[in-house]
């Protein structure tokens, strides 16, 4: 693909291999936009909305970047799980999320502020917890860092102890979705740049 150079802001160490997967060279420069949680918006609209805030405050800073912000947030039914506070609302989370299903949705955002080019969306994979124990969630939450994971859970770290089956992009959950954003890169790689 004949791309700008891209940028990838966000600090996550799963989104870097897994845009690394991809093939794709880049530099990653985290971005420090704070995350908007509302009930006024939807699961998709908040991550989008995450993402396009995460990849404008790096974007400003480098014009001539395509830069990708992204944000995963987890939902099950009209609660929205973002990243846990300290360890009780991390196990809290996992304690609602056990036995049921729920959604993982990442927002991305490809933005090249030269070319005034953007581009928005959102996947949605539906992940089913095992029914846990008491001990079987403070295991799992003693085996990882859940503080910086989006319902405080990493299916790529020990996943399989918690989580029963997964429907849609496992990327996704990991929390990027490569196979949409290969997509998109190709798409945004037959318009040229200006």
């Amino acid at each position: 693909m004949n791309l700008p150079p891209l940028i990838l802001a966000s600090q996550s160490p799963r989104r870097s291999d897994l845009l690394r997967g991809m093939g794709i060279n880049f530099t990653v420069i985290a971005s420090d936009a704070v995350e908007i949680h509302t009930e006024e918006l939807t699961v998709f609209e908040m991550s989008q909305l995450n993402a396009y805030r995460k990849a404008r405050v790096v974007a400003k800073k480098f014009p001539d970047a395509l830069v990708v912000g992204a944000d995963t947030l987890v939902a099950v039914e009209s609660a929205v799980l973002g990243k846990p506070t300290n360890l009780e609302d991390a196990y809290r989370m996992l304690k609602q999320l056990q036995g049921r299903t729920h959604q993982v949705v990442t927002g991305v955002c490809l933005l090249h502020l030269r070319g005034h080019r953007q581009k928005l969306f959102a996947e949605n994979s539906e992940v089913t917890f095992r029914p846990l124990e008491v001990q079987q969630i403070r295991d799992y939450l003693a085996s990882i860092n859940p503080l910086d994971k989006a319902g405080a859970y990493a299916i790529q770290e020990g996943g399989e102890k918690i989580v029963e089956s997964v429907e849609g992009s496992f990327s996704n959950v990991v929390g990027l979705p490569v196979e949409r954003l290969q997509a998109e890169l190709a798409e945004w790689d037959k318009v040229p740049f200006l």
